[in-house]
């Protein structure tokens, strides 16, 4: 029994002499330990329940103050992910307000133009010897002041053809193509234009300056007195060049060089659309087929009347509907802008957030130092080196990881 007894003494210490079995003979003796605490605690020691207390304690506190790292970067993860969405949707909003504005302008853009033709088609259908014609070129030089437009020989226009900004003179056409012709306007230096002037019944000449105006020239002296400043001036008929009673400008006595000029009623840098007026055709006289020709020129121009009609109608509705968009596009703008705002506090308030976060930081910062730094910076009974607890000296001394002073 005594030899049983030795041997295990002598396995016991070769055990703590080999260094490969330390480590296990040390986890026994912590199973051992825990046991013992099991069974004591069965009996309800006084010494083992507040132990265990202090140790779950421990614990809890240790798992609480743990977690909080773990906490926070979760948490701030998932709000800058939130904020990151919002910033997104907020891009793609303003981009599709930036689209809408710019579809509205191009709204408004039509209307302008649809107006525009409206009321030209108006006067269109009054004079049925006028066709409405589109300026495609403007030439303008020192010397050469003409247009292009987009009716030719097709159109029945010829060489002489008088040209119309609504009711106004404003040229003559010099050269035909099939589909376009050249117009000299009544600016350039090449143009005379033979006027009557009223008050007075002043015959004379109007010339071009290559400017916005033109001069009055070819008058008798004794007659210039009989000109008033504001007088009208309209195209006399004389050498059948153009039509008489055409409204051409007003007369400028104002001068400097006592020239007198005259403001033409078009402003020709702002051409965009003009009248072209051609001779109706008149057909052969032929006694067996003249009641058959005034039929179809009657059905003829019916069905021009009833064209422009239609396209009056086609019009008008092209405008109730682009009003009807633009009415739905304002909204649509207006609740973007709404939404626009919304987003904008909402990102008030995430940046809030954020820094309400970087607080905390700087709290969690604070209680992870002073668990480390508070014996040194704590004032003593018997010595008073350190500061009260939750002054802010006691926190600056923290924060400096237990200098007292710098």
């Amino acid at each position: 029994m005594a030899e049983s007894r030795d041997d295990f003494i002598i396995a016991i210490r070769s055990a703590f002499l080999k260094k490969s079995t330390k480590q296990k003979f040390s986890l026994l003796t912590l199973v051992f330990f825990s046991v013992v605490i099991i069974v004591l605690s069965s009996f309800n020691f006084k010494a083992i329940t507040v132990t265990k207390s202090v140790i779950k304690e421990i614990v809890y506190r240790s798992s609480f103050i743990v977690s909080i790292p773990e906490n926070f970067i979760k948490s701030s993860y998932l709000n800058l992910n939130e904020y990151t969405n919002f910033y997104k949707e907020y891009k793609q909003t303003k981009e599709e307000l930036d689209q809408l504005k710019s579809e509205n302008i191009s709204t408004k853009i039509i209307k302008s133009e649809n107006e525009e033709l409206k009321s030209l088609i108006d006067g269109y259908t009054i004079t049925s010897n006028k066709i409405l014609a589109k300026v495609i070129v403007d030439h303008e030089s020192p010397f050469l002041r003409s247009i292009i437009i987009n009716k030719g020989s097709k159109e029945k226009i010829k060489i002489g053809t008088n040209i119309y900004d609504r009711s106004y003179l404003v040229g003559r056409v010099i050269e035909v193509n099939y589909t376009n012709s050249r117009v000299l306007l009544l600016t350039d230096l090449n143009s005379n234009i033979p006027v009557s002037i009223t008050p007075g019944n002043v015959q004379a000449i109007v010339v071009g300056n290559g400017d916005k105006k033109g001069e009055i020239k070819y008058i008798k002296n004794d007659l210039i007195n009989k000109i008033d400043d504001q007088g009208i001036a309209y195209t006399s008929g004389t050498g059948s060049i153009f039509k008489s009673g055409i409204p051409v400008g007003t007369i400028d006595l104002k001068d400097e060089n006592e020239k007198i000029l005259i403001n033409f009623y078009s402003d020709f840098s702002q051409l965009k659309y003009v009248f072209a007026e051609i001779d109706e055709l008149i057909p052969t006289p032929i006694e067996t087929e003249e009641n058959d020709q005034t039929q179809v020129s009657s059905n003829t121009e019916q069905i021009k009347l009833d064209l422009i009609s239609d396209e009056l109608q086609i019009l008008e509705d092209s405008n109730t509907k682009f009003l009807e968009e633009n009415k739905e596009l304002n909204t649509l703008t207006n609740n973007l802008t709404k939404q626009i705002e919304i987003l904008k506090s909402e990102n008030e308030y995430q940046k809030s957030v954020i820094q309400q976060h970087n607080l905390d930081q700087d709290e969690l910062e604070f209680l992870r130092l002073n668990l480390i730094y508070s014996s040194k910076c704590q004032s003593k009974k018997l010595f008073s080196t350190g500061f009260k607890v939750g002054t802010e000296e006691y926190k600056e001394c923290i924060m400096r990881k237990g200098k007292i002073s710098d």
